[in-house]
């Protein structure tokens, strides 16, 4: 870090002052120079690896699930694919952050697909103290596994909840879902810090693919099972997919 700075300050000695971007594994080394700061090497390595994980595995398994939904709903795929070229016209270029608000279809599917199948299935909380639900206490310090899975597939809250279909997601509809009733990245202080990205991210990628393709799954929603393991993966250990040239 020292042999960088120097560098730096060497390399821009003529220049004018300017904000320092700084990369989150600085942020961590910088922590850990500080006196009044216990941030041991074994606690970076362990953070930079956690961030590593949760931003690659869950990421791609969504994406995966994102295709195998829309390659089994043709009319989806359809509305995508109308979608983009209302959007992009013939453009080869990669898509701005302007032209990826536009998706507004395209958006509903990826939380749509994030419903039925959430990356993670379940998260685990510490109560900090002792909750009334019902006629049942649940003591303080008692770990507590919440089930993404099966909150987004409760047919209480969400009708034929096991039918993909993206326009849940229309502004007037979301009116009636209570806010904790779709948490794919979790909820409240402890919900995901990377959600911006990953959904910026599965954007920018799932349109990149379905500008030069179409998408055709091999296997139906009824004959998928899954793995409710780390992340949401099929318990096959593949999903199958037709990828076609898009005319």
């Amino acid at each position: 870090m020292q042999n960088i700075k120097i560098q730096n300050q060497q390399n821009n000695l003529d220049l004018p002052d300017k904000p320092e971007s700084k990369t989150l594994l600085d942020r961590f080394l910088e922590a850990n120079e500080k006196d009044n700061v216990s941030f041991p090497d074994e606690d970076l390595r362990a953070n930079v690896t956690s961030l590593l994980f949760a931003g690659h595995d869950t990421t791609a398994i969504s994406i995966s699930w994102a295709l195998f939904c829309i390659g089994n709903d043709l009319k989806c795929q359809e509305k995508i694919h109308e979608e983009l070229k209302e959007v992009f016209k013939d453009s080869q270029r990669p898509a701005s952050i302007e032209e990826l608000s536009q998706l507004k279809y395209l958006g509903r599917v990826i939380k749509e697909s994030r419903r039925l199948y959430p990356s993670v299935p379940l998260v685990m909380r510490k109560i900090s103290e002792d909750i009334k639900m019902d006629n049942y206490i649940i003591p303080k310090d008692t770990s507590v596994a919440v089930q993404i899975l099966l909150v987004h597939r409760n047919p209480e809250i969400w009708s034929n909840p096991l039918k993909f279909d993206p326009d849940r997601f229309l502004p007037e509809n979301l009116k009636q879902i209570h806010p904790y009733a779709y948490i794919p990245f979790s909820a409240g202080p402890r919900n995901c810090m990377g959600q911006k990205f990953a959904i910026f991210e599965e954007k920018i990628i799932l349109a990149a693919i379905l500008r030069k393709w179409r998408v055709k799954s091999i296997e139906t929603h009824e004959e998928m099972t899954v793995d409710m393991s780390l992340v949401l993966k099929p318990r096959q250990g593949s999903m199958y997919l037709h990828l076609l040239p898009q005319k």
